[in-house]
């Protein structure tokens, strides 16, 4: 078996046989030409149903994560619709953190609750809890976000997939924040992985994108399908930029990883911060989970301000490289106010982020000008 690198820069990637061009060609076309009907070149026949140029990434993500399919869409909710759509139907019932995502949390609140699915939120972490909670709901799914977006929490995947899996669910994992080079969830039990590709896989704040990948092939069929027949498919052109973006998705993430750590490490103690959190830290009541199933622990971080919301308002138009916008995982470094923008679709919620937090990407600029960046921003307030 081949390492992580060879992969991601390999999978997929196998020279055009017409040209012997290296990279994946980007194939623009929307309709292939048949011999006669019904029968097609290569497999393809129209834009929507597939595309070489997504069917190299497809090949590219579930090589990485070690699963037997992956499909790739517009954007990562669209990806994690298409799993919903794919397994849930009214009357289901899902499980997902106190943490979770708030548009994933809106899309499962908002969306599928009005077509009769219902929800659980709990803490995951809390595995007695759990166990009561699928013991008294017959569930469909446990979504499980490890790390979580925006707090750093961290869930035990393999522990959650064996209670899952004794309650009949099927456990979904939000791999983001963590990729697929520093944590493999199919390894640890889970059944399904969704990406937002627009993160740590394309790497550099330029393409949309969110991908599922699948263990089982009747889940790939159903998830398949979505794909094919609702049409939310990634264009081209934002494949290849994908594609290229994944060849160095392991050094990205060492550095994302080595600075991350510098970073919490040298300002856990400074007197303007309240909490560090970020699972590379001991003091993070995950670290011995995050250190058994993760390589390295991330690129993320966050903070609450031991001046309150006005604080952490402040703070994050005081850095000088960090820059004030929302996502993640570009190569450069950004901070944000979850609680005022990423996530204000669970305001009000249990899901409801402090209003002190301050969520950061840590970027893969030199490890010395982001700690005297977010030093000389804290020591402002």
């Amino acid at each position: 078996m081949t390492g992580f690198d060879t992969q991601a820069i390999r999978a997929g990637g196998v020279a055009d046989p017409l040209t012997g061009a290296v990279v994946a060609p980007i194939h623009l076309s929307t309709t292939f030409r048949q011999e006669f009907p019904g029968e097609l070149l290569s497999g393809f026949e129209y834009g929507r149903c597939a595309n070489p140029t997504r069917s190299a990434l497809q090949e590219n993500l579930a090589t990485l994560e070690g699963g037997m399919a992956a499909y790739s869409f517009a954007s990562g909710m669209a990806a994690e619709d298409a799993f919903f759509r794919a397994v849930v139907r009214p009357g289901d019932h899902i499980v997902l953190g106190l943490d979770a995502y708030g548009g994933s949390y809106r899309m499962i609140d908002s969306v599928y609750g009005a077509m009769g699915v219902t929800h659980t939120t709990t803490d995951l972490a809390d595995l007695t809890t759990l166990e009561a909670v699928l013991s008294a709901t017959p569930t469909r799914v446990v979504r499980v976000e490890t790390p979580s977006n925006p707090v750093m929490g961290i869930v035990d995947i393999a522990a959650v997939s064996d209670i899952a899996h004794r309650h009949g669910a099927l456990v979904l994992v939000d791999n983001t924040f963590a990729t697929p080079a520093l944590q493999r969830p199919f390894e640890l039990g889970a059944d399904a992985i969704v990406h937002s590709t627009t993160k740590y896989l394309s790497g550099h704040s330029d393409v949309l994108g969110g991908a599922v990948v699948l263990n089982d092939a009747d889940l790939a069929s159903s998830v398949y399908n979505m794909q094919n027949w609702l049409g939310a498919v990634s264009s081209p052109f934002d494949c290849y930029l994908t594609l290229r973006g994944i060849k160095t998705l392991g050094l990205r993430m060492e550095r994302h990883s080595r600075n991350a750590l510098a970073v919490a490490q040298a300002v856990s103690e400074h007197p303007a911060i309240e909490n560090v959190f970020y699972p590379g830290l001991e003091s993070h009541p995950g670290h011995e989970v995050a250190a058994r199933q993760m390589s390295a622990f991330g690129g993320m971080l966050s903070l609450t301000l031991a001046g309150g919301p006005e604080s952490a308002k402040l703070l994050t138009t005081r850095t000088k490289i960090f820059t004030l916008a929302p996502s993640l995982g570009g190569v450069e470094s950004l901070i944000e106010w979850p609680s005022g923008m990423t996530h204000t679709s669970v305001e009000g919620t249990a899901l409801a982020v402090p209003h002190n937090l301050v969520r950061i990407a840590v970027g893969i600029e030199t490890e010395n000008d982001l700690i005297d960046d977010l030093k000389q921003a804290l020591d402002s307030l």
